[in-house]
Formats: C-alpha cells, sequence, structure tokens
C-alpha cells in the first residue's frame, strides 16, 4: 500500500452546477504500460472514501486486471482528499464552502486525463465498486463511443430512495459532533467519525455475516472489538469529515439521467449505453440490492446481471473475502475475453 500517485493538472475545472476550481488536481496512479496503439486501457475509479492504493486486490499477475497485460488506470475521486477537496483546496472554496461535485463531473475529469494526457480513444473495460460502480455507468452513458464493457460491481446507476436515507443517517452523525462547527473545524471531530462508522456498521454488512460471527474470520475477537477495530478505524484512516461529506453529497444525487442530454430520464441513459454490460451485485448487500440492478439490465441493450453470493454484503465488493474475490475475478476474465 502506496500513496505514491500522479497528479493531472485540470486548470480551471468548470463543475455542472456552475462552479469553478481553479488549478483543480485529479490525483492518479497507473498499473502496467499503455500499449503502442493505445488499445489496453482500462479505468478502475475509486469509490466513497477509498483511495487508488484500496483498489489493489483486484490488480496483479495471473487476475483478469492484469498489469502485464493491461494499463489500468485508477483516477482518485473529487474529494477523496487526494484530487481536489475540502481538505486541500485554498480559498475560497476551502472546507465547507466546497462546491457540488455530481458523478458527471468525476467522469468528465477521468475523460481529460485518458485522452488529453495519455491520447486513448477507446476503453477495452471500465470497472468499480460501489462509487466506482456509479462512475462505470456514468462512463458509459457520458461516452458511449469510447467504451467497449463496463462491469460495475456492488452500485448503481441512480441512487435509490432507500439509499439516500441511509446517507442521511451518515451525515448526521458527521455533522452532530460540536467540533464540526459547520465544517470550519480547528481539529478533527473524532466523535463524528466514529459515529459514523457505527452508522455504516449496520449497512456495509448483512444480518447473515453477523449472525454467524464472520468478523472473527477478519481477525477480530468479540463484536465491539469489530465495531472500534474495523468500523471505527475504517473512518479514523486519515478520512477528513468535509471530503466525506463532499462525497456523500455526490452518492445520493447520482443518476445517468441527470446526464446533459437527458433531462431526467434515467431509462432513456441506460437506453443509450453501447457497451456489454456485466452488472455484479452482491446477494445480501442492503443498499444496492440486486433487484434495482436487475431493474437497470433490463434497460441496457448488452446487458447480463451476476449476483455475487454468500453473507458479505456490500463488502464482496471490497477484496476482504477471497471467494467474492475470485468471483468478480473471473465475470471480468469473462468479459474482457468476449
Amino acid at each position: 500500500m502506496t500513496n505514491e500517485h500522479e497528479i493531472f493538472d485540470l486548470g480551471d475545472f468548470t463543475l455542472r452546477h456552475g462552479a469553478t476550481l481553479r488549478g483543480a488536481r485529479l490525483a492518479y496512479k497507473t498499473y502496467g504500460t499503455l500499449a503502442p496503439d493505445r488499445g489496453n486501457a482500462i479505468v478502475y475509479p475509486t469509490w466513497y472514501s477509498g483511495r487508488h492504493w484500496d483498489n489493489e486486490w483486484l490488480i496483479g499477475p495471473g487476475m483478469a486486471l492484469d498489469p502485464g497485460r493491461y494499463f489500468i488506470i485508477v483516477p482518485n475521486m473529487l474529494g477523496n482528499g487526494l484530487s481536489s477537496s475540502p481538505s486541500n483546496t485554498p480559498p475560497p472554496y476551502d472546507r465547507a464552502r466546497f462546491p457540488h461535485v455530481t458523478m458527471e463531473d468525476n467522469v468528465a475529469a477521468q475523460h481529460r486525463l485518458v485522452t488529453e494526457h495519455f491520447g486513448i480513444e477507446r476503453l477495452p473495460l471500465v470497472t468499480g465498486w460501489s462509487m466506482g460502480a456509479g462512475q462505470t455507468y456514468q462512463w458509459a452513458v457520458s461516452h458511449p463511443e469510447m467504451v467497449e464493457r463496463i462491469a460495475p460491481f456492488c452500485g448503481s446507476s441512480k441512487t435509490s430512495p432507500h439509499n439516500i436515507v441511509f446517507l442521511e443517517g451518515v451525515k448526521a452523525a458527521l455533522t452532530a459532533d460540536a467540533v464540526f462547527a459547520g465544517g470550519w473545524y480547528d481539529r478533527l471531530p473524532v466523535t463524528g467519525l466514529r459515529a459514523a462508522g457505527r452508522v455504516y456498521a449496520g449497512w456495509g454488512f448483512s444480518q447473515a455475516f453477523y449472525w454467524d460471527h464472520v468478523y472473527t474470520q477478519m481477525g477480530y475477537t468479540s463484536l465491539e472489538d469489530f465495531l472500534v477495530g474495523f468500523w471505527e478505524g475504517f473512518f479514523l484512516d486519515d478520512r477528513d469529515p468535509n471530503n466525506l461529506l463532499t462525497m456523500l453529497w455526490t452518492w445520493q444525487n447520482a443518476d445517468v439521467g441527470r446526464t446533459a442530454g437527458f433531462d431526467g430520464d434515467t431509462v432513456a441513459a441506460l437506453a443509450s449505453i453501447r457497451a456489454r454490460a456485466l452488472i455484479m451485485p452482491a446477494e445480501k448487500d442492503l443498499y444496492f440490492p440486486p433487484e434495482d440492478e436487475v431493474w437497470a439490465a433490463g434497460h441496457i441493450p448488452d446487458a447480463e446481471v451476476r449476483v455475487i453470493p454468500g453473507v458479505w454484503g456490500h463488502f464482496a465488493g471490497g477484496g476482504e473475502n477471497p471467494e467474492d474475490t475470485a468471483f468478480i475475478d473471473a465475470g471480468l476474465r469473462e468479459l474482457l475475453s468476449s
């Protein structure tokens, strides 16, 4: 795990809602070598609060995302603390004043990196977990002529009302800490971050995961040890509340139907996708349930839904369980060979 990465200078980057980030930056890391014909590039965006190294579990020799064969680009989401974010942007758009960022904004920044910096004109695959899946769908809608295949896993093309409600709990936990001070804190609101972890704990894994004490397989010795060691630790791992709230807004407002030209019509946006789609929801994902992705697939011309079995819920896509990793890797391998 390393924080080593490169920066693509976006310059004056105007967001969908009208604000312009001056001196905007897109942090990214690449794995492998770009072929002379530039035809072997895969885009694999990050997820809610994730950084590029958090995606590395799905990249490696002998895997579908093999750096010996493909040039894998992992762009960091706007707001994740490495790309332009509340925590690293100078006034006046710093901290609580950081503007709203959409999925479309993220993909627009990534498209510039891919085309302007690398000169890539087609992508054999875009894939991603959770919010990375949302960006995957957005790529296919924003640039249908460019994206040949997509494999979103444990994520959606449109954030459901139930998912929005779950995120309201996370938002409330982060902002209820008195230290938060409306986003103008001068020290980390640790109580709010720990509370956010506890809210998330009820959603990230399934009921069966807890019933079967599967957290003991991860090295945790009790339920409380898991809640503190994994969940509170997760949110205290160099995660900034304003950054989390920026990405949370992006997530809550995600909908490919809001892409320019579709006027809110999600079905029409999905129908415009030309890529071959392999959609992999997790069987017991509490906030991206399989039936939501069955609905989306029904509107994409060439789409298959393949449900990741088991009790790991949303974290079936998080690289924590070898069986789930093997399932996702096999799906990617099959899709890339098609």
